[in-house]
């Protein structure tokens, strides 16, 4: 059941588990959420727009003005499309927690202005960093919060993270006592305020190169990262060193020019060496047993490896890199550094005994071998032992290379070895048995004992309810690979697709449609009988064809009597002009199919207009075509179903079917897409269209990463045109521009503005693509 907002019948539905948030709410709150509903209900999963409306319901419940609910209700969405949806459980109870230091003002204005933060940081951690900076802010001088939210944008403009809380502590310091200079300080007022936030800002900021940071990776090495910044300390302006985490390439979130040379070179170097690390390691190294500067020689050496290897494609990155090499740190650092110049720059002359001796141990080696380098790293380690180290001082000078802990592998410990859970029994039991004993609705997976019950229970009408609801599955579940942009590798048999019986509706609602729209089904009638196939034709007046065409020859002959040029062309040849095209509709079936467009019409209800006046116009020309869709709950479970199959033929059945599809759950499109191009190899066809209609970007509850499941996707698409299929998208987001092109290829796909138009757009497409 779904109950409407009371101040407009009609509405976006609420759920019934918030029924009550409309009683709650004033009347300029309860317009906002109203108009937000749809696009909320879009763009976010089942679980992040729950989260979403009890954070109305809590914030309304504050008692802090309108302003404040307003502000979430408008901004929580967006701040889940930028970070993740994750985010939204984090930020709504520091928001509550807020409240009892400061206004109901301040804390609309710091949501107001969280979509710039979340812009300028680009991560969901930097972000919660920056509430927890929040919180000191409030802690230390409340009074300031405002002016500062008011310049945030210009100020993180300048700063990183670390950079703004120093800049926040020299104000607060310089005038604890004195409101009015604090105010003037937080407002860039003053001249020390200025000269302050000139001191403490960084000449490159991540998020300003990140695009053309993955560009050049992606030139390099013709795949895609993901690349997070990350803050340094806020003592001092030293940023973390570069690491490998979590399928992301983890950087600084700024740097300054590193002795005359540019920071985005040394964002450069840092990317680069990151990317050689992963093109060359295999497999991870035991760190187990190791010590500290073992672990620090092996890293050395295999810095070396992972650029020696880059190098052979790319021999450029050695000028790239060699600017940065040189620095000399003291101790043991300085003979690191030297080691590290000498692998390499092979034509400059070592510095040290020990760095000539390593060169030609390297030299030597084969780079492909970690295991080789791995000895030499140990081999280096016995012989700087007696010198004193320290992991935390001694590091290297270079300011591009990593920490390495992308390289190592720890054993972990399992505390539950000795378990093993008893075996199941399957018991088979009477119908008494089954009725009387107790239902235990906790028992789980590790239960001892499975009672089954294999006597037939009958409903009043004598039909057993095995006959009823027990019928067999469609189909066996199908396990699919899928694509993971961030390994760049197919995750095998990730995804699996359950098939499911479409469920029965209406098909008298097809008549309705067809006589709705008569006027686009006229005007489309031309063109559909232009491509029916017209059978056998002759051509005649051929000088090379099958057979003669005797009129032709007559009138040659009487040319010749007659002295006149007789015409050469006397020659006919018989063609079949024939279809051999086979359609496949693919329909997005997730939750926002539901959401109202105009005149009280679903995108769903528009949906199957489309798909029925697409039917007829097939049907009239004769291709082969069939109508499936899709939704989904996780990996796991990936709905398919049937509408109309190839073999079936456009009637009742096929239209009831059509007319009971319903939108629930979400949309991993790659997986689908899969399953829709195994269907269509089964097809003998010369030309396979696999038309995909869609409402929105592929996303479902198991995946954080937005990227994720547009790059399986894309990875599907470009197996369908390995295997003869040619996909098309045509979508109804409006928002669509900046990624489907990216999915289905430039002339892969449409953005249909207005959605309803969709019924008269499909038919028109298909025509335009199979003419």
């Amino acid at each position: 059941m779904r109950l409407m907002l009371p101040s407009q019948p009609g509405s976006e539905a609420l759920p019934q588990d918030h029924a009550g948030l409309a009683d709650s709410l004033n009347v300029p709150v309860a317009e906002v959420l109203r108009a937000a509903l749809p696009d909320a209900r879009r763009r976010l999963s089942p679980r992040a727009f729950d989260t979403w409306l009890r954070g109305t319901d809590a914030l309304a419940r504050l008692g802090r003005g309108d302003d404040l609910v307003i502000a979430w209700i408008e901004t929580a969405p967006a701040l889940a499309r930028d970070l993740g949806e994750d985010i939204l459980a984090e930020l709504l109870p520091q928001i509550l927690g807020f409240a009892s230091r400061t206004s109901g003002a301040v804390i609309a204005q710091l949501l107001g202005t969280a979509p710039v933060a979340a812009a300028r940081f680009g991560d969901a951690t930097l972000f919660l960093q920056y509430l927890r900076f929040v919180e000191h802010m409030l802690a230390r001088a409340p009074r300031a919060l405002r002016p500062m939210l008011d310049h945030l944008s210009d100020l993180l403009a300048v700063l990183t993270l670390g950079g703004l809380r120093r800049w926040a502590d020299w104000g607060i310091d310089a005038h604890r006592t004195d409101y009015k200079e604090l105010l003037r300080f937080f407002s860039l007022e003053t001249e020390e305020s200025r000269a302050v936030l000139q001191r403490e800002r960084k000449g490159t900021l991540l998020v300003d190169v990140q695009r053309r940071l993955m560009m050049y990776l992606r030139a390099l090495w013709a795949r895609d990262f993901m690349l997070v910044p990350t803050a340094g300390d806020f003592e001092t302006r030293e940023g973390l060193r570069p690491y490998y985490e979590a399928f992301s390439l983890h950087l600084p979130d700024a740097l300054d020019d590193w002795n005359d040379i540019p920071a985005l070179t040394l964002y450069r170097a840092q990317v680069a060496h990151l990317a050689a690390h992963l093109a060359c390691l295999r497999k991870p190294i035991q760190g187990e047993g190791l010590n500290a500067l073992q672990s620090t020689c092996i890293g050395l050496i295999e810095d070396a490896r992972a650029e020696a290897l880059a190098m052979v494609r790319l021999p450029r990155l050695r000028a790239l890199w060699a600017q940065f090499h040189s620095a000399t740190g003291n101790g043991i650092a300085g003979t690191f550094d030297g080691i590290a110049r000498a692998l390499l720059l092979p034509d400059s002359p070592p510095e040290t005994d020990l760095a000539a001796w390593v060169r030609t141990r390297f030299e030597a080696l084969d780079p492909a071998d970690p295991d080789a380098a791995r000895a030499l790293g140990l081999h280096l380690a016995d012989k700087l032992r007696g010198q004193p180290y320290s992991a935390w001082s001694d590091r290297p000078s270079c300011p591009y290379r990593c920490d390495n802990r992308l390289l190592w592998e720890f054993e972990e410990l399992d505390f539950d070895t000795g378990y093993r859970p008893p075996q199941q029994v399957r018991r088979y039991v009477s119908v008494t048995e089954m009725v009387n004993e107790v239902e235990v609705e906790t028992a789980g997976d590790d239960a001892q004992e499975i009672w089954v019950q294999s006597a037939e229970f009958f409903d009043d009408d004598g039909q057993s309810f095995n006959d009823k609801e027990g019928r067999e599955p469609i189909a066996p579940p199908v396990l699919y690979d899928e694509f993971d942009h961030a390994i760049q590798l197919m995750r095998p048999a990730w995804a699996t697709v359950l098939e499911r019986r479409a469920r029965m509706g209406d098909p008298e609602g097809v008549d309705a449609i067809l006589a709705r729209h008569r006027p686009v089904m006229e005007r489309l009638r031309h063109r559909l009988d232009a491509m029916r196939p017209q059978g056998t034709q002759r051509l005649h007046k051929l000088e090379d064809g099958d057979e003669i065409d005797i009129n032709a020859a007559i009138q040659a002959a009487i040319d010749i009597r007659m002295g006149a040029q007789p015409d050469p062309r006397v020659m006919m040849r018989q063609i079949r002009r024939v279809r051999d095209t086979a359609v496949m509709v693919l329909l997005d079936l997730s939750e926002s199919t539901n959401d109202p467009v105009s005149d009280g019409a679903t995108v769903m209800d528009l949906t199957k207009s489309a798909c029925v006046l697409l039917s007829e116009a097939i049907s009239r020309v004769g291709d082969a075509f069939a109508i499936h869709g899709f939704c989904s709950d996780g990996r796991a479970q990936v709905y398919y179903e049937r509408f109309k199959d190839f073999d079936q033929p456009w009637g009742t059945l096929a239209a009831a079917r059509l007319m009971g599809a319903e939108g629930r759950l979400s949309t991993r499109m790659g997986t689908a897409i899969r399953h829709a191009t195994a269907q269509m190899q089964r097809v003998k066809a010369a030309r396979k269209l696999m038309l995909v209609l869609t409402d929105g970007a592929p996303a479902d509850i198991d995946v954080r990463d937005p990227q994720y499941l547009r790059a399986d996707a894309r990875r599907a698409v470009e197996e369908a045109l390995q295997a003869g299929v040619t996909p098309f998208c045509l979508t109804l987001d409006p928002g669509a521009d900046a990624y489907v092109q990216r999915i289905f290829g430039p002339r892969g796909a449409m953005v249909l503005d207005r959605v309803e138009r969709l019924p008269e757009r499909l038919p028109q497409l298909y025509a335009a693509l199979t003419r």
